[in-house]
């Protein structure tokens, strides 16, 4: 450290002068015995500080002000006096470095170190703020452990032992026996400051000011209640633990609220405003869960599949547990409705130990939603983030904003704008709510969010969130789900706990075929409830029956849920039609199929597109026009088609919107089919971009599509070939009953696709 000296005794100044004149530095040492006037070697300890010489400053009466800077530890080899009063003092030295070990030993030690040191500088109050903190942010034992000393008003000789001492650990249990002793000496002279100022009897005194305020308020035209009430704040503002800023709003906010007349209607929103700060957790936190097996146990006792998700969960516990500073991540999961995103969120609640808290945005469409209304407004109240965290009661909850992707703006504002604010890690440490102006830190909070679709999010929103796709459920996967889940679950839910009523897996198949045809489990649970409400009414209306066992097989499912919904159509046992082809889609509820019809009628060469199409679609029918005008020798379609017929264009369930360009190839096939008068295989899907040159470009959605295909019975499935790679998502199992075909042309669509005549 820097300190400065003032120098008397000529030997010391003959030092001083030496040193100055050659640039050198200057050993420091402190006497055994302060009283000796004109101290020996013998008189001095053996370890001092070399120190630069930062300035000197000659007085008048001719001794000197050093302004020195400690370099390091010295001890003394050989030491010689010098002869005379102006010969200075010569010392052969040796460094002493800090020999330190790391240990837990040691870490506690400067642990504790740093608690009684934080406990001096509240009790003697002489040691700024900012040198307490900047000492505290030391990380190096050794430097700590010096600072912390030369701090402190202890005697020279605990600082020359301090001073002495190398082994780091050792001088920090030197350094925490001082301290104690210090801290026992300061605590007695407060004690006893305390007592000396307690001899006036200061329950009199209170008593006799609380009358007198009391008298005043009477006189102001107020009760006794409002007196009490704004005392009840006080104590409440004191024992609330609040941060700076937040105490200083409030006490001026309650200042405020004393001088309004108790019924004002400004009174009643400044005793609002003063709840809300009061509420919301400023500094409560939950304890994290950090057991990463049980935590994994959790999840996987949760939920079935949905690899993905779990491993970032128990990565971010991992690094939880290896950093506990770290921000909270913002997750995304995109897919279809009923795959389980929102109760995932509960599961990681569950498995991290905190609170959970869930926040609708679907058809949100007010920015103050998120950030609040101003305290202007009439029942105004904070935003719905600070509404959660006031819910849960702690500042660390797990948040889930579902349905993100459904949000809306008009003239109230733009609510994803405002939530970037939110959902940005480096912002959300000071989000400011309109309400309480006021920063509340998000930092810790573990926000999840979900969508059924990426492209309605904003991009500068996506890009603060990590996105994570959960796609649909196998018919494997759905059987496991309903045989863990949901089957037990409906069960206990219709109060047949006690029955013996059992789902085989054919039943489950059979439900999972006939009756629901989804990429979720949310209609495959609701199935299973309808069978259950109607074993419970045969067990409620013949007690004999609470007995008897329940099967649920294939035929029983069929038997109580009447006829099905959907039945397996025999793909192989249809004739190949002429311009009927079959795509495949990619919807926010999963792939489907498309079939497009095409139809050639006598005209002027119109182009007729129906079906509710899109903008996209609608060009992509162009596009597939235009190559089939292209290729009409090889395919044997009249050259003059385009002047003679009118081609008519139509995809059924034309109150269902549809839009994209993934439906490029179906269409283009449809339309050679038909003006060709070529079949197209019926046992056949085909997803793909199609551009004026023929070539097929890639698409999304590849996963959700061909199980769409397998749900239907299709086998063979043409995809772009630069889709290849998307392949690996699909379970091995469904692959191999597939047959799928990498595309590059447009061409080999057709080979594919077409079923010539016999001898063409």
């Amino acid at each position: 450290m820097v300190a400065p000296l003032f120098v008397g005794r000529r030997k010391s100044g003959a030092a001083i002068e030496a040193v100055t004149e050659s640039n050198s530095p200057i050993l420091a040492l402190a006497q055994t015995d302060s009283t000796v006037d004109s101290p020996g070697s013998g008189d001095l300890y053996p370890v001092g500080t070399l120190c630069n010489i930062l300035q000197v400053i000659r007085l008048p009466d001719g001794s000197y002000k050093v302004l020195v800077e400690g370099l390091s530890r010295r001890g003394i080899i050989h030491l010689e006096e010098g002869v005379g009063e102006d010969t200075p003092f010569v010392a052969q030295t040796f460094p002493l470095t800090d020999h330190l070990r790391s240990s837990r030993k040691l870490d506690a030690t400067i642990r504790y170190v740093t608690n009684l040191f934080e406990d001096y500088a509240r009790l003697n109050r002489k040691i700024p703020k900012e040198s307490l903190l900047s000492i505290l942010n030391i990380e190096d034992p050794g430097i700590l452990s010096d600072q912390i000393a030369a701090h402190t008003g202890l005697k020279v000789e605990h600082k020359q032992q301090l001073l002495s001492e190398p082994n780091v650990g050792t001088r920090m249990g030197l350094l925490a026996e001082f301290l104690e002793h210090e801290n026992d000496i300061l605590e007695m002279e407060k004690k006893i400051k305390g007592e000396v100022r307690g001899q006036i009897d200061r329950s009199q005194r209170e008593y006799y000011i609380s009358e007198q305020i009391k008298a005043l308020q009477r006189e102001l035209g107020r009760d006794s209640e409002g007196f009490d009430e704004i005392e009840e704040y006080r104590a409440k503002i004191d024992k609330a633990g609040l941060p700076d800023t937040v105490k200083d709003r409030a006490d001026k906010e309650l200042g405020r609220l004393n001088t309004m007349p108790i019924m004002s209607p400004e009174a009643t929103v400044s005793r609002t405003y003063l709840d809300w700060i009061l509420d919301l957790p400023w500094a409560k936190g939950s304890k994290e869960t950090l057991d990463l097996a049980k935590a994994e146990e959790i999840l996987e006792a949760d939920h079935y599949g949905l690899k993905k998700p779990k491993e970032r969960i128990l990565e971010y516990l991992a690094v939880r547990k290896l950093n506990p500073g770290s921000k909270g991540p913002i997750l995304c999961f995109v897919g279809p409705p009923g795959v389980g995103k929102t109760s995932l969120g509960r599961s990681i609640a569950k498995s991290t130990g905190r609170e959970f808290a869930r926040i609708s945005l679907g058809g949100m469409r007010d920015e103050a939603e998120i950030r609040g209304h101003r305290r202007t407004y009439i029942g105004s109240l904070p935003g719905r983030i600070l509404q959660s965290l006031k819910k849960v009661g702690v500042n660390n909850p797990v948040i889930l904003l579902d349905e993100i992707d459904k949000m809306s703006a008009d003239f109230r504002g733009d609510p994803a704008s405002a939530l970037m604010e939110v959902l940005d890690p480096e912002q959300n440490k000071h989000f400011s709510d309109n309400y309480l102006e006021l920063e509340f830190d998000l930092s810790q909070v573990f926000f999840i969010t979900t969508a059924n679709l990426l492209h309605p999010i904003p991009p500068p929103l996506k890009d603060r969130m990590e996105v994570i796709e959960i796609s649909s459920y196998t018919e494997p996967e759905k059987v496991q789900i309903a045989k863990k889940y949901l089957a037990p679950r409906a069960i206990e839910e219709n109060g047949l706990k006690n029955s013996k009523v059992s789902f085989r897996i054919d039943g489950l198949r059979e439900i999972i075929r006939s009756y629901t045809r989804e990429a979720g489990v949310r209609n495959l649970e609701r199935e299973i409830n309808s069978i259950c409400r109607k074993v419970a009414r045969q067990v409620a209306v013949d007690d004999k029956r609470s007995k008897s066992r329940f099967a649920i097989d294939g035929k029983t499912a069929r038997k109580l849920l009447g006829i099905p919904k959907y039945l397996d159509s025999d793909k192989k046992g249809k004739k190949p039609d002429v311009g009927i082809a079959t795509g495949l889609a990619w919807t926010e509820v999963g792939g489907a199929l498309l079939n497009i019809e095409v139809s050639i009628l006598e005209g002027k060469g119109d182009l007729l597109l129906t079906g509710h199409l899109g903008q996209v679609m609608q060009e992509s029918g162009r596009a597939a026009l235009s190559y089939a005008r292209s290729r009409a020798r090889e395919y044997g379609i009249p050259k003059d088609f385009h002047k003679r017929f009118d081609i008519h264009v139509h995809l059924p369930e034309g109150a269902i919107p549809k839009d994209g360009p993934s439906a490029g190839v179906t269409l283009a096939t449809a339309l050679v089919s038909a003006l060709g008068g070529i079949p197209v295989q019926t046992d056949l899907a085909m997803t793909g971009e199609i551009t004026l040159r023929g070539n097929v470009l890639p698409v999304g959605g590849i996963k959700e599509k061909i199980l769409a295909a397998h749900r239907a019975g299709i086998r063979n499935i043409l995809i772009p070939e630069e889709n290849q790679k998307d392949l690996e998502d699909i379970p091995a199992d469904i692959r191999k009953k597939l047959k799928i075909h990498p595309v590059k042309r447009m061409d080999e669509v057709l080979a594919f696709a077409l079923v010539p005549a016999r001898g063409k």
